[in-house]
């Protein structure tokens, strides 16, 4: 009769907050604030619009040096969707994220068709964001960190990077699942496997330093904030 295994529970200084609790409360004790930031869409400049897909996806420095950043505000307003909630919504939809129910199929057409006609390639779940990476990382440098720690979804598998070489490398940060955290545990950045936006963890002041520099576009958890904000009855727009 074969053992059963059961993995202990993740450092919460490692991963992202699940989807069913408040994610204050799940790092309470270990960082003060958090702040969720979106995903920015993508339009290729000097690069096929053809490029992008998952054979021949550009790497990380190509897409900042060969694209253009489109905000979630600048597309909510070439695509007319009404607020950041819808848009976290249609994204969702777009992904099969969402219950029924829940789903928005008006608002992912209209995502659809929005990227379609700017020829803009929509954020990936999952994944850290090319644009953003290099100066959340540069900023997190400019805090007094050298290196960093990178880890897998529940991070039982784990990697000391010099944060040089991540800004460096080209094809760093395709990992999904992937969650980077300082040595002593100051900073977390973290990312949800099915959203199109990231969670920066720590105090608010060294948060809205690296906001500030790295121009990131979000908002500061409440005592209510869940991964799923955007569905929940909130006056947050």
């Amino acid at each position: 009769m074969s053992e059963t295994r059961v993995l202990p529970e993740p450092h919460k200084y490692a991963v992202c907050a699940p989807a069913d609790t408040p994610i204050k409360n799940f790092y309470k004790g270990i960082y003060d604030e958090v702040f969720i930031f979106y995903h920015p869409f993508i339009k290729p400049i000097s690069i096929g619009y053809d490029l992008f897909e998952p054979e021949t996806y550009p790497g990380k420095n190509e897409i900042i040096e060969k694209c253009q950043m489109v905000t979630w505000n600048q597309f909510l307003t070439i695509s007319e969707i009404e607020s950041y909630r819808h848009l976290d919504i249609g994204l969702r939809t777009r992904i099969m994220g969402l219950k029924k129910e829940y789903a928005n199929e008006v608002i992912s057409k209209k995502i659809q068709d929005t990227c379609e006609k700017h020829q803009l390639i929509a954020p990936m779940e999952g994944f850290f964001p090319e644009f953003l990476m290099n100066k959340v990382l540069l900023s997190i440098k400019h805090e007094g960190h050298d290196w960093i720690w990178s880890g897998d979804e529940f991070c039982t598998e784990r990697k000391l990077e010099y944060i040089d070489d991540l800004i460096n490398d080209n094809e760093a940060l395709r990992n999904q699942h992937l969650n980077l955290f300082t040595h002593n545990n100051e900073v977390l950045l973290t990312t949800h496997w099915d959203s199109h936006f990231s969670l920066l963890c720590s105090d608010k002041d060294t948060i809205k330093k690296i906001v500030k520099f790295a121009g990131l576009e979000g908002f500061f958890c409440d005592e209510k904030t869940d991964i799923y904000w955007s569905l929940r009855n909130t006056s947050f727009n």
